[in-house]
């Protein structure tokens, strides 16, 4: 009993009401990135003037004065509004990784906001083409920028227990941002109430934006950059006072940090000596990174694996779920992508705890083998229209990805290497997925109609089996690792 007690005590210690606060509002940064990804889904038809107008549609337009009720688009037109986006999210992604490296953690959250708030103002108020599309790119910047800067400033602030519990975060919220997204779009898909879809992302921009007030800096930034006593102050503070020795010995403090810290925590003059209880780790640029002996193989690993997340083709479902769906299942089609958005969502913090408990690397072995297999599936059905085979397929094709691949890639960077190159290695890795996502967004379309209706899964099948490959044989684990050189079988730097 008293072994029981003892590990749900570890487990839990250091879980305090503020740090939940902390992944509450930075990741409303990811909520951002699912909503605007899942955004044009359903109100599509609307947006592009192809659905009828109704009488509610007519007396709506009215209280949107000059603003025009729908925006006509061809399919190119569209999808360059739609494709727009994800080359936001990649300058976002490869100008956050060096400032997060140089400037912390913090500031990229608080300047994404600022793209979160002007991105959708443009495209809610868009009276063309030009400016939604604008917007769609200024929001994809904040994207961007998020999706590197919230799963360091996660991992770096979760208890080591739930590291992986607590990385799961960053895809929790790009699923409830894809089901809120959803849900809206079903609901408000006819006349001028798409704008309001659009608008809803300022909103959320604006609330984060006020929040990110009371969130501090990354304690493993201050620390690596010699600030050794405000980082143990700042941790302490997320913990409620939970015993951080662990922790710090990880940071390789010197006496005169812990010197420092007990001025700090005395309220006594401690600014002397702020910036020198350690010698400062040179931040690693987003080139050198990638020759750097130490970085190179958790290049190559963070990359490959983010570059699956993307092309085993759950993009192709979250984005296209309807117009794929529509031929067999016509008056449902709109009910199944909300469905596997919920989905998505629930399977996701179920299995939250699990790559702390089994592994990251068996986590996204057991998730590219679902999604391969039921890729494979989702085939056939398409081709000889089962009905039932490709609707249970396409739910364990999401499944499947919720389990690993979804939440897992998000927190490798800062885990195979050191608080100095994380930043360049995630902008590499969020480069690589912003990529294969706007490849995907693009090219689905084109390859599903070229290839016969369905076939194209035995595609994402082919490149599930090869990214199994290359996870069994390149990534390793990280589960009860102390830091990357222990990952990697180095001797412990000396700094």
């Amino acid at each position: 009993m008293s072994s029981a007690s003892t590990s749900k005590k570890s487990w839990t210690n250091g879980i305090t009401p503020y740090f939940l606060y902390l992944v509450a509002i930075t990741t409303l940064g990811p909520l951002q990135f699912g909503f605007h990804l899942a955004e044009l889904n359903a109100p599509e038809a609307v947006i592009r003037c192809i659905a009828r107008s109704s009488s509610a549609a007519i007396i709506l337009t009215s209280a949107t004065g000059s603003l025009p009720k729908c925006i006509p688009m061809s399919d190119g037109q569209f999808g360059l509004v739609s494709g727009i986006f994800t080359l936001g999210g990649l300058l976002g992604a490869l100008s956050a990784g060096p400032l997060s490296t140089h400037k912390g953690r913090l500031l990229p959250m608080r300047l994404s906001t600022i793209f979160f708030i002007l991105g959708p103002l443009l495209e809610s108020l868009a009276p063309s083409i030009w400016v939604l599309a604008v917007g769609r790119f200024l929001a994809g910047v904040g994207a961007g920028a998020a999706l590197v800067v919230v799963p360091i400033f996660t991992s770096e602030t979760a208890p080591p227990a739930t590291k992986g519990m607590f990385g799961a975060s960053t895809q929790i919220m790009i699923n409830v941002g894809i089901v809120f997204a959803q849900v809206l779009g079903y609901f408000l898909s006819y006349g001028s109430m798409w704008r309001m879809v659009l608008a809803v992302a300022g909103m959320i921009g604006i609330v984060q934006c006020g929040g990110l007030f009371l969130v501090p800096e990354s304690p493993d930034w201050l620390a690596a950059r010699g600030k050794t006593g405000i980082a143990k102050k700042s941790l302490s503070r997320i913990r409620g006072g939970a015993d951080i020795d662990d922790e710090i010995a990880g940071w390789g403090t010197s006496e005169e940090g812990e010197a420092e810290y007990e001025s700090l925590l005395q309220g006594s003059d401690g600014h002397a000596n702020s910036h020198r209880s350690q010698p400062e780790k040179a931040a690693i640029g987003i080139f050198e990174v990638v020759v750097h002996p130490n970085h190179y193989k958790a290049i190559i690993a963070v990359t490959g694996v983010m570059l699956a997340q993307q092309l085993c083709g759950v993009n192709s479902i979250i984005m296209y779920s309807v117009s794929l769906l529509s031929g067999l299942l016509p008056t449902a089609a709109g009910l199944i992508t909300v469905a596997v958005g919920v989905l998505n969502l629930v399977v996701t913090v179920a299995c939250a705890p699990l790559s702390d408990r089994l592994g990251r690397k068996l986590c996204l072995l057991l998730s590219i083998s679902g999604m391969g297999t039921n890729a494979l599936l989702l085939a056939f059905g398409i081709i000889y229209e089962v009905r039932i085979l490709s609707a249970v397929a396409t739910l364990l094709f999401v499944a499947s990805f919720a389990v690993g691949l979804g939440p897992v890639p998000f927190t490798l960077a800062s885990e195979l290497v050191g608080p100095e190159a994380v930043g360049a290695t995630q902008s590499w890795a969020l480069a690589a997925n912003w990529i294969a996502t706007f490849v995907v967004a693009q090219f689905f379309p084109i390859l599903n109609k070229a290839l016969g209706s369905g076939r194209i899964y035995f595609v994402f099948a082919a490149l599930a089996a090869f990214s199994f490959g290359f996870v069994a044989w390149w990534v390793p684990e990280t589960k009860g690792k102390k830091d990357a050189d222990e990952v990697w079988g180095r001797e412990r730097r000396q700094d």
